[in-house]
């Protein structure tokens, strides 16, 4: 059945093109110290609430650090030589490498207290279906109240958005929420994003109509990409975050030339195991 995550609804809203990298041509992409250092914080963060309460403390995340990093390295050896780039750039060692990941983490503490704190669900997988397509992701964190009021909680490492962006920031929180409400008919009552590197926190609280509006603009958004997948046209959107972009070199917005469409490349482009390499389901930070 064809499936939809939100970072891959993201890649398409802000440029065809780099869906078509990621999902049709299916190109490697190298793995980022920005990356790699909020995938650090995002597992420290779910490691720490496998303590007791009282447990979680800033000292105790701190010592989950260099674990966390190791069990990363074995699962992706490449990711060892992030450190050695970082370090050629002005930091020294490993252990600033750790500091940097634990400032993020110390930033949330100023902001969430673990110690009164017992999420329902961290690392949660989402699946629903609406109209013959599979929407689907990984929620950080799921708190849920003694009344049974959920709150949708995701990690950012970067920055909080401006104003002008924040509806499409808080896209990915509302488009979780649609799954939970279609999967288990509750509707939840807050939706938060934090944001570590600037220590902001960004909220909604939806209703009915925002998710259904959410609903429609996924259909619409499915159906965009039905169209470029049937025609083959994924046209480029050359913007401010091509500066960021793996792809230039390929990019006919740039230059470049991209390699030939497979020829199961519609198929792939709407097929769920067309996902993106570093990213199958769900959105990294």
């Amino acid at each position: 059945m064809p499936a939809l995550s939100p970072s891959r609804a993201a890649d398409f809203m802000q440029c065809p093109m780099l869906y078509r990298f990621r999902v049709v041509d299916r190109l490697p992409e190298e793995p980022s110290p920005a990356a790699a250092r909020g995938t650090l914080v995002h597992a420290v963060l779910e490691r720490l609430f496998d303590l007791p309460a009282p447990e979680r403390t800033l000292d105790a995340a701190g010592r989950l650090v260099p674990g966390e990093w190791e069990r990363m390295v074995d699962d992706s050896p490449e990711l060892a030589g992030l450190v050695h780039q970082v370090a050629e750039d002005g930091l020294p060692s490993l252990e600033s490498w750790y500091a940097e990941a634990l400032t993020l983490v110390e930033r949330w503490f100023r902001l969430e207290d673990p110690t009164v704190l017992e999420p329902a669900e961290r690392e949660l997988y989402l699946e629903a279906e609406i109209e013959g397509l599979t929407i689907r992701g990984i929620v950080d964190r799921l708190d849920e109240a003694p009344d049974g009021r959920l709150r949708v909680v995701d990690y950012k490492t970067g920055r909080a958005p401006s104003e002008l962006f924040e509806g499409r920031a808080l896209f990915q929180l509302k488009f979780y929420a649609l799954a939970l409400w279609r999967t288990r008919g509750v509707l939840p009552s807050r939706l938060q994003l934090v944001y570590l590197r600037d220590g902001q926190v960004l909220w909604i609280d939806p209703t009915e109509r925002d998710l259904r509006a959410t609903e429609r603009k996924i259909q619409a958004l499915w159906k965009a990409i039905e169209q470029a997948a049937t025609t083959g046209d994924w046209r480029p959107n050359r913007g401010r975050a091509c500066s960021w972009c793996s792809y230039q070199e390929v990019c006919p917005a740039w230059g470049g030339t991209p390699p030939d469409l497979p020829p199961d490349a519609a198929q792939r482009a709407i097929d769920p195991r067309a996902a993106s390499r570093t990213d199958p389901v769900a959105d990294a930070d």
